[in-house]
């Protein structure tokens, strides 16, 4: 019986991530060159490449800016539609609907948004009086933008989980420290909060990944620009595979991708998932 998803992992997970790192020790194919074996200087060439040192940063960059804001906002959300707020199941449904859409269709949503002439938030500003920006072709505000827009995206989907963990908390323990004159603000520290913390990690960890994952919206609003201020280390293998055909660059950023997302994930486990879990 679990043949079928042994099969089905292993085709699309297992050999294509060893053949990735196969054939980053390879020089890349042509018509008129067969690959050779390299040895690591994919993975030199890697440390003087100005690219992929900016789509590094940037991506982390990306992930500090998305992922805590995610949870936050996915939390407050989720407590508000938790009370007794009239109408709760409208805006429930209203926070949810952006997970629902395609990112490419909320990426052009938002390229509305942010066009210099006739976007939104341009008309808002100069409706009081300050000059509009170019949201997406000034390098300092493009990664600030896609990370305001991801945010928007992906805090209704783990507004769900949190949601879900809010009403599985035994109501005995809030009763219990309201009785005792525990302020809501004591409540939710000392009771609430501590009982999320498994929820939290699992938003957290999910969070991350796909903070890394993420390239739809690139090909819509930016396409890494300018000057590589938005391009992150998942489009850039991309582009490096499917527009400038080296393979073999491309498997060797996929493998440092790789690399960084397994040693996320150790500390993660290692580290965080000890501290979370009451016994």
């Amino acid at each position: 019986m679990l043949l079928p998803s042994m099969v089905l992992l292993v085709t699309f997970t297992h050999y294509p991530a060893i053949a990735t790192f196969i054939d980053s020790f390879f020089s890349n194919k042509t018509i008129f060159k067969p690959r050779t074996f390299v040895g690591f200087d994919n993975y030199v060439n890697l440390l003087n490449d100005e690219i992929f040192l900016k789509t590094l940063e940037n991506t982390f960059l990306f992930s500090i800016g998305t992922v805590p804001f995610v949870i936050v906002i996915s939390l407050a959300m989720a407590l508000l539609v938790n009370g007794n707020l009239f109408g709760k199941g409208l805006v429930r449904l209203v926070y949810f609907t952006p997970t629902i859409l395609p990112m490419v269709a909320v990426a052009n949503v938002w390229l509305f948004f942010y066009s210099p002439e006739i976007g939104l938030f341009n008309k808002i500003l100069n409706y009081f009086g300050f000059e509009g920006y170019n949201w997406l072709g000034n390098s300092s505000t493009v990664l600030s933008s896609i990370i305001v827009m991801t945010i928007w995206k992906e805090a209704g989907f783990f507004m769900i989980f949190y949601l879900a963990a809010l009403q599985s908390l035994p109501k005995e323990l809030i009763e219990a420290a309201k009785i005792e004159g525990a302020s809501k603000w004591m409540v939710f520290k000392k009771v609430i909060f501590p009982l999320l913390m498994p929820t939290t990690f699992f938003v957290f960890v999910n969070a991350v990944l796909n903070s890394f994952k993420l390239v739809d919206h690139l090909f819509i609003l930016t396409k890494g620009g300018p000057d590589n201020a938005s391009n992150l280390l998942l489009y850039y293998i991309y582009e490096t595979a499917f527009s400038f055909f080296d393979y073999a660059y491309a498997s060797t950023l996929t493998v440092v991708l790789l690399i960084i997302l397994v040693l996320i994930s150790f500390l993660q486990f290692s580290l965080i998932e000890k501290k979370i879990h009451y016994r």
